[in-house]
């Protein structure tokens, strides 16, 4: 039996023809498959059945998935793929904003969804690339990748999974012009390669979290056409006044 066999995907939408659709493809792909018709019942079935992915239709009535995700973050981290008819940054921020781990805009094709479903899936299974101890970049900012905390100023800073995987490989290669390619097919997976923007979304977001003026970055740089470059620093441990001021 494969993975995907084994892994069981919760479809929220209110439109049957477009349940049936996700269903039978994913379903080609081994997946096991459940569904919603709308936000309050899908709620109901992440608690009852523990999927291990959530694909959510924004445009739905009563509780549309906005909302639906933004209560589904109170109680879950299952990954979720939200599936839009506006192509709209907008709603794409939006949703990465809320929690959703990626986004599908209608229509697509079968292959795009189960590509983007077991890129996401991989993403969950990731072991978490530890360090023992805080990375202190400067006297304002270091990173506790162990517990993905970032202390900013004396303040701690948790970030989101893909943040983390995200700063991880920043950090980690300071110094260092990273592509747009690398970055999105380390963080994201290969299949992401070519999202520029989704990338740049959450360059936006790390700034806003460890950036004094993220209009004036400090930490990481836009290398224009390029990628990104995380400062240059001297690796230290931190002192034992840090790591205890920091418990």
């Amino acid at each position: 039996m494969t993975t995907e066999q084994k892994r069981q995907i919760l479809v929220v939408d209110d439109e049957t023809r477009m349940v049936r659709f996700v269903r039978m493809n994913l379903e080609l792909e081994g997946f096991r498959v459940s569904s919603a018709s709308s936000g309050l019942e899908a709620l109901d079935k992440v608690r009852e059945d523990l999927p291990d992915l959530v694909i959510l239709d924004v445009m739905m009535p009563d509780m549309d998935g906005f909302e639906t995700l933004e209560r589904l973050r109170q109680v879950s981290n299952v990954p979720v793929i939200m599936l839009t008819v506006k192509a709209e940054e907008e709603d794409k921020v939006r949703g990465l904003e809320l929690g959703a781990d990626d986004y599908v805009t209608k229509p697509f094709s079968p292959r795009e969804l189960v590509s983007r479903v077991k890129a996401a899936l991989r993403r969950a299974d990731m072991p978490t690339p530890a360090q023992k101890t805080l990375t202190v970049i400067d006297d304002d900012l270091a990173v506790d990748f162990e517990r993905r905390v970032v202390i900013v100023r004396g303040e701690p800073v948790r970030l989101r999974p893909t943040e983390y995987r995200l700063l991880y490989h920043l950090v980690n290669n300071a110094g260092w012009v990273m592509t747009h390619e690398t970055l999105l097919s380390k963080v994201w997976g290969y299949e992401y390669r070519d999202d520029t923007q989704l990338l740049r979304l959450y360059i936006t977001y790390l700034r806003q979290k460890i950036e004094p003026d993220p209009s004036n970055p400090r930490y990481i740089f836009n290398e224009r056409g390029v990628g990104y470059r995380f400062v240059a620093f001297r690796k230290q441990e931190p002192s034992r006044d840090r790591q205890a001021g920091d418990s």
